[in-house]
This record gives structure tokens, sequence and C-alpha cells, in this order.
């Protein structure tokens, strides 16, 4: 059993032409174990957005119907929104929301759902920090962006240090945000297979200590023929 406990942030579909081979490398590891692997959700990790941005169509192209596709996407709505490491840093895939002032918010409401188009789940999952103070309207449609002065209400309010979240291409893989009470965390190396970015993990020590492992895009594979091209989505 590995030493190490790790924790994904979400958007493990709709990256690349792997999807299927990801998220099933993470469940078999979920399964293996138990107690060390912990699987956010994403805002990809449901059903419309999968039908739009190549996860879908990638379980028709390798298994000839949408059945793998369901299974998934029904597992998707057992995933947890957020996690919290050693009480003090709050993880999740996008952001705040203005109807969530503490972690038992969060406790509170029924996560076994396809994503809603509004609301605190939804805003959990789309919503992204902005240099701008207090709520704003985001461009994605979804969710809200969020000010430093609502980061630090927040993480006063929860004892907390550090909101750590993913969601947004940062070209070197982290990005510190509101005088470092929030990171952005993206771990997809050269994006889409052309935004030539690095990736990175947090790792963090016993001691609660900081550390960034940066890493490039490995060797180009073999690629399969998509007659279908799915929409740019770089937000």
């Amino acid at each position: 059993c590995p030493d190490t406990n790790y924790l994904f942030m979400g958007d493990y579909v709709d990256r690349g032409y792997y999807s299927v081979e990801t998220v099933s490398l993470l469940v078999a590891l979920k399964v293996r174990y138990p107690h060390r692997l912990t699987i956010l959700r994403g805002n990809h990790e449901s059903r419309q957005i999968t039908q739009v941005y190549g996860f879908y169509d990638e379980c028709l192209r390798k298994y000839g119907s949408a059945n793998v596709w369901k299974t998934f996407t029904d597992l998707f709505d057992y995933l947890p929104l957020t996690a919290l490491v050693e009480s003090e840093i709050f993880c999740l895939h996008g952001g705040l929301s203005p109807s969530i002032e503490t972690l038992d918010n969060v406790r509170s409401f029924d996560r076994i759902q396809e994503v809603p188009h509004e609301g605190p789940m939804c805003d959990l999952l789309w919503s992204d920090p902005d240099d701008r103070c207090g709520w704003g309207i985001s461009p994605r449609g979804a969710g809200y962006t969020f000010g430093q002065d609502i980061s630090e209400q927040f993480n006063h309010t929860n004892s907390l240090k550090l909101i750590a979240r993913a969601h947004q291409l940062v070209m070197e893989g982290f990005n510190w945000a509101h005088e470092q009470k929030v990171v952005t965390i993206f771990s997809a190396p050269n994006y889409c297979y052309r935004c030539g970015n690095m990736a990175s993990i947090l790792e963090v020590d016993d001691c609660r200590e900081h550390t960034f492992i940066q890493f490039e895009p490995a060797p180009r594979r073999g690629e399969p023929d998509v007659t279908r091209r799915t929409p740019d989505y770089f937000l």
C-alpha cells in the first residue's frame, strides 16, 4: 500500500483521446487503495458537458454504444465535491459560492445528482477567482467570479489557510491568487495537445509545507482517427 495520500480535483474526461483509460485507472486505484485516493468531481464529470466535449463520442467510438458512458456518468454522481486537508486546505474543482458561507453548508446539500445549471453545487464546480473584489458574473455562463475579499472571509470563517482548486489553464502548472489565499493547480501538460503549458501537482508534507512539482508532457503516442471535431474549450 502506498504511504502517500493522493487527491485529484476533477476533469478526468474530455481532456484528450484517452479519457476512458484515464478515469478507469483512477477508479481501479480507488478500489485497490480506498483510503489513499480521493477523487473529487469536476464540472466535466457530468452528462451534459461530456456529450459536447468528447467523452460521449469516445465511448461510442471504442465500445459501439453509450452504455459505458452511461455507467461512468452514473458513477460521477457519487463523487465528492470538496475535500479538507489537515483542517486547513479546502480543495475543490472550481470555486466559492455566494450560497455557501461555511463548510457545514457544503455538507448539508444533496450532491448525488447531475450537476445543476445553477446553485451552490454548480458554483463549487464552475466558479473562478478574480482580481476584482466581490462577486461577479462568470463569463462561462455558470458559477461566479469571486474576489480576494470573498476568499479571505471564507478562509477566516472556516479557519482555513488556503483554497486549492483546478478548473483553469495556467501555463506554469500552478498560479497563486489573492495574496496566496487561493492557488490554481493544473495537471494536464500541453493541454488539448497544443497549449504548450507545464503541469504541476501540489505536495503537502507532514509539516504542512507546500511544494509544487512541475512536469512536461510525455512524448506523443499514436492518435486514433476522430472524425467529429470537438469544440474548443479553454475557459
